[in-house]
């Protein structure tokens, strides 16, 4: 199967066009490039994979008509309902969105322990903290992220993205905390899954946070290998949880 792959300057990897049949740059809000390329190219389906940063997002957008036309119609610019709107414009010129989690079954978050040291007694007590807070986060189209120690909440996901909701979190509370990341409740699959790599534990060592718990089955893991390398070097606890 041949891939076509249209990603946003700034925000993907250039080392992606070296792996698909064909390649596009568009710059935000370039809706209407984006299906005329996947039109030109016969393209039925399509999956939407990464994350678009959300200061980047209220910044540097140059919406063409086609992203007018989306954001005309909206009640609500919370992500959920933006991602909905742009899915649905998709498929009225032809292209049905659907969920990676179609195609990257190998990289989803298993469950249980993953890397790092077995949880103590106390950083459990955090997780299902974080679960719970994450949850209502989720449920008001927040963020993804929590960061908690000993029963405290220390930062939650806004618009700054995961990195720095770990940064906030660790300069309030310091060495040993937990951080959560899961899906919303009730979220369509199709977009903003959950995503975690070395990147995330690099920032976790940075700051000497010990415990990230992923949510198991709608987590995507990126190169799992050097994540569970990088937890292992620098005692990071990984685990997958309900």
């Amino acid at each position: 199967m041949d891939v076509v792959a249209v990603a946003h300057r700034g925000e993907t990897d250039p080392a992606l066009e070296r792996e698909v049949a064909a390649f596009t740059w568009v710059r935000l809000g370039q809706v209407g490039r984006i299906v005329s390329t996947f039109q030109k190219a016969s393209v039925t389906q399509a999956a939407m994979a990464g994350g678009i940063g959300r200061v980047r997002a209220l910044t540097e957008a140059r919406p063409d008509m086609g992203a007018v036309r989306i954001l005309s119609r909206l009640r609500s610019l919370r992500d959920d309902a933006l991602l909905r709107a742009v899915a649905d414009h998709f498929e009225a010129h032809g292209v049905t969105i659907v969920a990676p989690t179609d195609y990257l079954a190998q990289v989803m978050c298993p469950a249980g322990h993953l890397a790092g040291p077995r949880l103590h007694p106390e950083q459990e007590k955090d997780v299902a903290l974080g679960v719970e807070v994450a949850s209502l986060l989720g449920k008001a189209d927040v963020g993804q992220t929590v960061v908690v120690k000993g029963g405290n909440v220390l930062a939650l996901e806004a618009v700054e993205g995961t990195d720095e909701t770990i940064r906030r979190g660790a300069k309030l509370g310091g060495k040993g905390a937990v951080v959560v990341k899961r899906c919303k409740p009730g979220q369509d699959l199709r977009f903003d899954l959950p995503a975690a790599g070395p990147r995330t534990l690099e920032v976790m060592a940075e700051v000497g946070a010990k415990v990230l718990a992923l949510e198991a089955g709608r987590t995507v893991l990126l190169e799992t290998q050097a994540l569970f390398a990088r937890a292992e070097a620098d005692g990071i606890t990984v685990v997958g949880i309900p």
